[in-house]
């Protein structure tokens, strides 16, 4: 079984915001696998699916960024689950072009809060991650601000088919094959 764990932040306000591609990475997966709606349990929304014959949840935290690793270490241990070999992080990350993907097995937080969070919630920095390219951020803005401002048109193309590609990253991992999912998908998207 795998936790799969798309970071966000939970409102209206923050929907389409460059922090919520995690989200819209799980919103694809449920369209794609008609996921239906579990509800708000520890202190995520979840659905449970079956994904390349493994059984998945999906989930979002709902307690903002820099807290998701309650919702992450709460999944981990009602299901029994080890996050060096169940779960997947998908977020956002501002060292990588919009559209951009970068797939590991392992790795800091790189400055991300919300993956801050999460390793320390589960001891470990030995996970799956997708991180989804938002681009940086131009030199007189706030980080918070950029985070958290909607994308530009051309870059929303760009990180819509970077979500498409982020989905079937995924569908790669839980069947195994991690290695090709990085062959795939760890490049530059093509202009």
């Amino acid at each position: 079984m795998y936790l799969i764990a798309g970071l966000g932040n939970p409102g209206r306000k923050y929907e389409k915001t460059k922090h919520n591609v995690g989200f819209e990475v799980i919103d694809e997966l449920i369209e794609r696998y008609h996921v239906p709606y579990g509800g708000l349990d520890r202190k995520a929304l979840y659905g449970k699916t079956v994904i390349g014959g493994q059984k998945c949840i999906l989930i979002k935290p709902m307690t903002y960024m820099n807290l998701s690793g309650e919702a992450v270490r709460a999944y981990l241990d009602y299901y029994r689950m080890n996050p060096e070999t169940d779960l997947i992080v998908i977020y956002d990350d501002i060292d990588l072009d919009p559209g951009q993907l970068r797939i590991r097995k392992k790795g800091s937080a790189g400055g991300h809060n919300g993956m801050k969070n999460i390793i320390a919630m589960t001891g470990t920095d030995a996970f799956a991650r997708i991180r989804v390219g938002t681009g940086a951020k131009p030199e007189n803005w706030d980080l918070a601000d950029y985070v958290l401002a909607p994308f530009g048109k051309d870059e929303r193309k760009a990180v819509d088919e970077a979500e498409k590609n982020a989905a079937d990253a995924v569908e790669l991992i839980v069947q195994g094959d991690m290695d090709r999912a990085m062959n795939l998908f760890n490049r530059k998207p093509e202009k």
